[in-house]
């Protein structure tokens, strides 16, 4: 660990946010979570949304005050920026940009657009970063749990010089105080969080999941056992992983399961695997990977919405629909598309 510092609740004061006027612009995943666990908090929090906008009706539900996000931004002296990554540099040229005066905290949950030189604030505001280590429906589900997700910290821009303590604080009113907060910087959060959802947690554990799906169908088992055994079991093996790392999980398991880990393990994700990521993060290194995205995103996104539609009618996700409705587990739902 060396010299990592990890801070908690004892280390942070929650008054300071709660002295703050925060306006939390967009109301998707992190928008919902974040803004509901800071309402708990005893945060004064606005909403920054366009009356058209899909959320707008969402969050009157939870009897936020709702502005336009231009008049947040003059009300406010905190602005957290959770709109979709493909859209902040636009709504920030036109409607936050004008707004923005000196000594604000301009505040994003992931490093994309200031990284990549999207968005570039002017010089005389902060610019932080507290970023959750999980969707936004995990960061409210948890905080109701009495737990937290754990957050990344950065400042890239400190004109107050508090801003590393505002961060703190607001971390801590969203929950992560609860579990631990680390300081990093926004590249290296925008990098590694890249990586991360490409090659691993999302891409990589997806492809292998459907790819396992498929082999055991191809070879005539029935769905409903290969659903079981590479994705509903998933859960549980992760689970371990995150109590107490692969050691835990190993211990857990049967001796069968561990020699076929250790053995078979690398025969899948072997060398190739290890270039592929290799050459993934060197494009998200090199800016090639936010280039095609934020091309995707501005030329109707005919790729994206195919391979979106491609995956939602995978026949894993139909025989998962099925065997979820038929037990008790599949009715306890993080995720309520119609309420957040």
């Amino acid at each position: 660990m060396g010299n990592l510092k990890i801070y908690l609740d004892n280390d942070i004061d929650l008054e300071l946010i709660k002295s703050k006027k925060i306006a939390v612009i967009g109301f998707g995943s992190q928008g919902y979570g974040q803004s509901m666990n800071l309402k708990d908090s005893g945060c004064e929090v606005v909403l920054g949304l366009r009356k058209d906008g899909k959320s707008f009706e969402k969050a009157k539900r939870y009897g936020f005050e709702i502005m336009s996000i231009e008049d947040a931004l003059k009300w406010a002296d905190v602005v957290q920026i959770l709109i979709p990554d493909e859209i902040q540099a636009q709504v920030y040229k036109n409607q936050i940009e004008p707004y923005l005066r000196a000594g604000q905290y301009l505040m994003f949950s992931h490093g994309f657009n200031i990284h990549f030189d999207k968005i570039v604030p002017p010089s005389d505001v902060n610019v932080i970063m507290v970023a959750p280590k999980g969707p936004g429906h995990t960061v409210r589900s948890q905080y109701l749990q009495g737990k937290g997700v754990p957050a990344l910290i950065a400042i890239q821009q400190d004109v107050s010089k508090d801003s590393k303590q505002v961060a703190l604080s607001y971390a801590a009113a969203i929950g992560a105080g609860r579990s631990g907060i680390i300081e990093t910087s926004f590249r290296e959060e925008t990098e590694t969080d890249l990586f991360g959802e490409q090659a691993v947690i999302c891409g990589g554990v997806a492809a292998l999941i459907r790819t396992g799906y498929e082999v055991l169908v191809e070879a005539g088992y029935a769905p409903e056992m290969a659903y079981f055994e590479v994705l509903h079991e998933m859960k549980l093996i992760v689970d371990l992983i995150n109590q107490g790392g692969l050691s835990d999980m190993r211990y857990s398991i049967s001796n069968t399961a561990e020699y076929g880990d250790m053995t078979r393990g690398p025969k899948v994700i072997a060398q190739p695997s290890k270039d592929a990521m290799r050459q993934i993060l060197k494009d998200i290194q090199s800016g090639l990977f936010a280039d095609e995205f934020m091309e995707e995103m501005s030329s109707g996104c005919k790729n994206f919405l195919k391979l979106r539609q491609m995956n939602a009618s995978h026949p894993l996700e139909e025989v998962g629909k099925e065997l979820r409705a038929a037990f008790s587990w599949g009715q306890d739902k993080i995720i309520d598309r119609d309420k957040n």
